[in-house]
């Protein structure tokens, strides 16, 4: 027991009580004000992708996790079957088949009872494909081939092209192309085949042969080709001939990471027949085994990923006839284009065209298809459109729930912002991918990580993940390797319900009402499309890597001056109307300006249209000035003479004023600057000053008014008065931690905007909203410290190792809070899991408001209890409590406890430290996420890593708190 002397400060610091619900981590027992939250929906809560390895699927075992998943505050499941477990191979389910769509079945119904919500892979691993797709379906490439003859002159070549041979696979095992045979999906052992890639040498199929002399003379000349490639054809006098062979590859990207039955091809995502084979395979599965659509909310594609391999996938059958339909001239005419070096102005122009061609067939021939086919069927899609070769916003925008997997704010509103400007009200991350090493993520990495996604739009997050594991595998269990680990044999879990429900109140919230984004920040892809590059497709993430430099740096000075944004794409742009006061989106969505960052090419009828819209009375801004040209070839000196009358407006007719040129044009204006933001100022645009406390924001509204998720993304508190754009004179602060709701302390300020106060430690966040709610009708004061400072508690802990292994360590007793790793022996420095620090406390000390304990260091989360009642789970610093103590009893003994537990890296390393091997995975196994974890075999190994400090490490202290009204004089 503490000495009464040592303790004057102690007791109730951790009493059940109001914690500080402004910056203060905490999950409180308390009754949350009625309708102050969202109804808590399986759609509010997070899911999680539910990994099948091996598709080893025992009814008990899938029922046992599932009622873990559930009880821990999971929401729902993305099934994804992968690749299986070495030494489980008698026990793997081929995928789709009837025993597989019978243990679905089963999951169905186990869901509904649990009310789970169920999404569903369309495919096993990624992309789209399997053995179902034949060689018409996979997906292709464009080879080419020249010759050179003169005028008179004859073919002595045949026309033809043999494709080298390729083996990339993701396994350990090295594979001669000679050992495979044809189809992929027809040799043995695919498992440990692991193959990523294969071409197979082989002549391939002629798509046109075109001539173009020197002089611009043109000849298709593919029927004179014969079927063994000799050409009957003499070139015509005069000149130089050039001969443009284009030949058709089968890419031969295989579906990355696939389970048992699920190995093959990945389809032609341009060809909607293609899509169309895939999706059959389903229906024929679904429609056999009877198990039919009805539990599957959506089917979900994890990104395009095609061309993470040699070459890109950049040819469809019938893309000739698209092109031309699409871009209004023959591709053949201008084929020296897209082979000169170096790159001319019709060079880029065709680029250009070509890009735009695919980009339009993946939405037209891939997205829509797959979407209405799910319609049909009753279900949804949940899209990851990153990394296409495409103008991901539209892909997104053709999407039920678009997903994102972005690190980026700026990249991950690329999702939000379609789905904001189409109406569609969740928005979908891939969170916390493998954001660690493994083993080393923590609750605390998570939520940051989340957080970040709340900043940028999204409002329904998946945990990436959580891997099915049969009863009877021995710990650590089954694993996917790009994951946080998120699972129940992941020490972790035992605090993840803390998290979960965290999550799940604030998603509460960004799931209610409607956007409230200020402007339209247009994504200039076509000058990225434009650049000749390496490659003959860009990819498109969000991330600084795919160029557009000036769309960044436009979309940056928005956030760092205070300007909530989404980002449109021509599309959109040109769906959008002037509505009397605003930007309405054809969904209804409102904006107040739009903002074209400095580009160099725009299509010619998004111009048109920013320019009627301002007619009409919008605002418009470019950054800088007007694009100096328009995309493409067809037609490109008409369409650049319609851009230059808008040109020679703004330069005739526009005022010009500390470096802004101001263009009235009908009842609308036109701005050109090089400050963005000064320039929104200028036109009347209010922007949120929070900004420059380190606060970042996302604004919502509803009937009721604003509201705001506010985050301190900074280094230092935030304690003060925080100005909102939108205040109004009774303002709400609703803590997502704990669940609680006080009516927040509001003032007017300078230039009478109205201010609330807050108290915000590094990475902390609250909503704040204007409130309807009369169950909080007096404002709750801040808390401050009291000058007396306070007392380290420095004797007296008891700790008892609870759950976890590889065995429970013995109890300790110790002076001090210390690492469970410094005082026990070596069990203890071993194991993962969960111990209890206890001691007993006296109250002596004097009458206070509140207390604060700051229990110091906590590896890694740590569930508070006073006398047996739960006061608070805490799994991020600082770890921090803040308590009201008005019913404090002096003399009482309490039992104070501090449950703590720690990662599994300490068990994970004596695992490899002593040879076991649990690292039994097919395809790549466990990868190392860092170099230095890499082992001689290649894998992931912790055996070198020092033994982490485990447990209530503190020093742990105490401090009264009281009440106090910062707008008294």
């Amino acid at each position: 027991m503490l000495s009464l002397t040592a303790i004057r400060l102690t007791l109730c610091a951790l009493a059940v009580g109001a914690v500080d619900l402004r910056g203060e981590s905490g999950n409180t027992e308390i009754t949350e004000s009625a309708g102050a939250w969202p109804e808590i929906t399986r759609t509010t809560k997070p899911w999680t992708r539910w990994w099948w390895l091996g598709n080893v699927l025992d009814e008990n075992a899938l029922r046992v996790e599932m009622e873990r998943y559930a009880a821990a505050g999971i929401g729902g499941l993305e099934i994804t079957p992968i690749y299986g477990v070495r030494g489980q191979e008698d026990r793997f389910i081929e995928y789709l088949s009837p025993l597989f769509m019978e243990r679905l079945a089963f999951v169905l119904r186990e869901a509904e009872r649990l009310d789970l919500g169920i999404d569903f892979a369309t495919g096993n691993g990624w992309p789209f494909g399997g053995p179902w797709i034949e060689r018409a379906h996979a997906c292709k490439y464009l080879a080419h081939r020249t010759w050179t003859l003169p005028g008179g002159g004859r073919m002595k070549e045949k026309v033809e092209l043999r494709q080298e041979p390729l083996v990339r696979v993701a396994g350990p095992r090295r594979v001669e192309i000679e050992e495979l045979v044809t189809p992929v999906a027809a040799n043995a052992d695919l498992q440990d085949l692991a193959l990523d890639q294969v071409r197979f040498p082989e002549m391939l199929p002629l798509v046109a042969l075109v001539a173009h002399a020197d002089d611009g003379r043109i000849q298709n000349l593919t029927t004179q080709v014969a079927k063994d490639g000799t050409l009957d054809w003499t070139a015509p006098a005069g000149g130089t001939w050039t001969l443009y062979g284009l030949f058709e590859g089968l890419h031969g990207k295989l579906v990355e990471r696939a389970g048992p039955g699920g190995e093959g091809d990945v389809i032609d995502h341009f060809s909607e027949d293609a899509v169309g084979a895939h999706l059959a395979k389903f229906d024929e599965a679904f429609g056999a085994s009877g198990v039919g659509f009805a539990g599957i909310r959506a089917f979900f594609n994890d990104s395009y990923e095609v061309d993470d391999a040699a070459g890109n996938a950049d040819w469809t059958p019938r893309f000739l006839e698209e092109f031309q339909r699409r871009r209004g001239y023959d591709l053949l005419e201008q084929i020296p284009a897209l082979f000169a070096e170096p790159a001319t102005e019709t060079t880029t122009r065709v680029w250009c065209d070509y890009r735009e061609t695919i980009s339009d067939l993946l939405l037209d021939e891939f997205t829509r298809p797959w979407r209405a086919w799910a319609a049909e069927r009753g279900t949804s899609i949940r899209n990851q459109a990153h990394g296409s070769p495409a103008n991901i916003i539209d892909l997104y925008a053709a999407s039920d729930i678009p997903e994102q997997e972005n690190s980026d704010l700026i990249g991950i509103k690329l999702a939000s912002s379609a789905a904001h400007l189409t109406g569609t009200r969740l928005v979908s991350s891939e969170a916390a991918t493998w954001i660690d090493e493994h083993f080393l993520g923590t609750l605390g990495s998570v939520k940051a990580a989340t957080d970040l996604f709340f900043l940028a739009g999204v409002n329904h997050n998946c945990w990436h993940g959580t891997a099915y594991s049969p009863a009877d595998e021995p710990w650590p269990g089954i694993h996917f390797y790009a994951s946080i680990e998120l699972n129940p044999s992941n020490p972790i879990w035992h605090d993840s319900p803390a998290l979960n429900a965290y999550v799940a109140r604030a998603q509460s919230l960004l799931q209610h009402g409607e956007p409230d984004e200020d402007v339209l920040l247009y994504y200039p892809i076509h000058d990225t499309w434009s650049e000749r590059g390496s490659e003959s497709l860009h990819h498109f993430i969000g991330r600084p890597r795919d160029g557009m430099w000036p769309w960044r740096r436009a979309a940056e000075a928005l956030h760092t001056a205070g300007y909530g944004y989404d980002h449109v794409s021509d599309a959109l742009l040109r769906e959008c109307r002037w509505d009397a006061t605003e930007i309405a989106s054809a969904a209804g969505a409102r904006y107040r300006t739009v903002v074209v960052p400095e580009v160099r090419t725009m299509p010619i009828e998004t111009i048109e249209h920013l320019f009627s819209l301002a007619q009409r009375g919008a605002t418009v801004v470019f950054h800088r000035a007007l694009p100096g040209d328009v995309p493409g070839l067809h037609r490109s000196a008409q369409r650049l003479s319609r851009l230059q009358v808008f040109t020679e407006a703004l330069q005739r007719s526009g005022t010009i004023a500390d470096g802004v040129t101001t263009l009235e044009w009908g009842r609308g204006r036109v701005f050109a600057g090089e400050d963005v933001a000064a320039i929104l100022g200028r036109a009347g645009l209010a922007r949120e000053k929070l900004v420059d406390q380190g606060l970042r924001f996302v604004r919502r509204k509803d009937a009721d008014g604003a509201f705001y998720f506010l985050h301190n993304s900074g280094a230092t508190a935030v304690d003060g008065w925080v100005p909102l754009r939108d205040a109004e004179e009774a303002m709400v602060v609703l803590d997502a931690m704990t669940g609680r709701v006080e009516r927040g302390l509001v003032r007017t300020g300078a230039g009478r905007a109205r201010e609330i106060y807050l108290h915000l430690q590094p990475g902390a966040s609250v909503f704040v909203r204007a409130s309807p709610l009369v169950s909080v009708a007096a404002p709750t004061l801040p808390w401050r410290a009291v000058a007396d400072g306070g007392v380290a508690l420095a004797s007296g802990w008891g700790i008892t190792f609870v759950e976890g292994g590889p065995v429970l360590p013995e109890p300790i007793e110790v002076a001090t809070a210390a690492s469970w790793t410094d005082v026990g022996g070596a069990e203890a420095k071993r194991f993962g899991g969960t111990a209890v620090y206890r001691t007993t406390l006296v109250w002596n000390g004097r009458d206070t408001e509140g207390l604060r304990i700051d229990l110091g260091t906590v590896a890694e989360s740590a569930r508070v209890r006073l006398d047996g009642r739960e006061v608070g789970t805490l799994f991020a610093a600082p770890y921090v409590c803040t308590i009201d103590a008005t019913h404090l009893q002096r003399g009482r003994e309490h039992v104070l406890e501090v449950e703590v537990t720690n990662l599994a890296a300490n068990r994970i390393a004596d695992l490899d430290r002593r040879g076991v091997n649990w690292k039994r995975f097919y395809n790549v196994n466990m990868p190392a996420r860092l170099p230095e974890n890499r082992g001689p075999d290649g894998l992931f190994t912790a055996a070198h890593w020092p033994v982490r400090p485990s447990g209530l490490v503190g020093p742990v202290t105490l401090s009264r708190v009281e009440r106090f009204d910062p707008s008294a004089p």
